[in-house]
């Protein structure tokens, strides 16, 4: 039987896997006035999907088919995140996500994945994999979290309609689609062939969102 309930859990905002807490850089986008309005969102929100999204979502999917590659993969990911800033946060999510898992869901790999301090997408992938979700599946929702969350974050940060930002988040369904099936092709391959998309703005942004004082968001 397909494990659907598993895949609903890790797609819900309110699963404790610290996510929440990130904006995606949205936060340093709002600031800098890059991002405004709604229009300006879904300009972000498709960049982000494109580049990072696919990035994070082949890692997940690639950790789902294979945890017991989470080293190596992680080496991988880390080579194709040149900030600091980004990787100290995916890290700090993947110690949540797997923290929620442990109870959740335990098993070998999760214990071994939370000695070995894995970052968000790997470790997305290494609990979709205890949960009996398909790396298919994981690819989805790695894309998914990776525009639900800073959408979620605009509500707060520009106040706008939850509804509005919902139904943005519903027009991008089939670009996440498209992102996410892009994503598990590379399941198989190498780790070295996994895809590197970058962001530079989130990067550097990153860094400068990480020396502020005072902040809504952790990223």
């Amino acid at each position: 039987m397909r494990a659907y309930t598993q895949l609903l859990i890790l797609a819900d905002g309110r699963f404790p896997s610290g996510g929440h807490a990130h904006s995606g850089g949205l936060e340093a986008a709002v600031q800098a006035g890059r991002v405004r309005d709604l229009d300006r969102l879904r300009d972000f929100l498709s960049g982000r999907l494109h580049t990072v999204g696919l990035v994070g979502a082949a890692f997940a999917a690639a950790a789902c088919a294979r945890p017991f590659m989470m080293d190596e993969l992680e080496e991988e990911l880390d080579a194709r995140t040149p900030s600091p800033a980004q990787r100290l946060a995916a890290r700090r999510q993947g110690r949540s996500l797997i923290r929620a898992a442990r109870v959740v869901w335990p098993g070998e790999q999760v214990e071994r994945a939370a000695r070995t301090k894995v970052s968000q997408p790997v470790a997305l992938g290494v609990v979709a994999d205890a949960a009996g979700v398909t790396p298919g599946e994981t690819a989805l929702l790695s894309a998914y979290h990776s525009i639900s969350g800073p959408a979620s974050a605009a509500v707060r940060l520009l106040g706008l309609d939850p509804y509005q930002v919902h139904g943005l988040l519903a027009a991008l369904g089939d670009e996440c689609d498209e992102v996410a099936r892009a994503a598990a092709a590379f399941t198989r391959g190498p780790a070295a062939e996994l895809p590197a998309a970058s962001a530079p703005l989130l990067d550097i942004s990153a860094e400068e969102h990480a020396a502020w004082e005072v902040r809504l968001f952790a990223s």
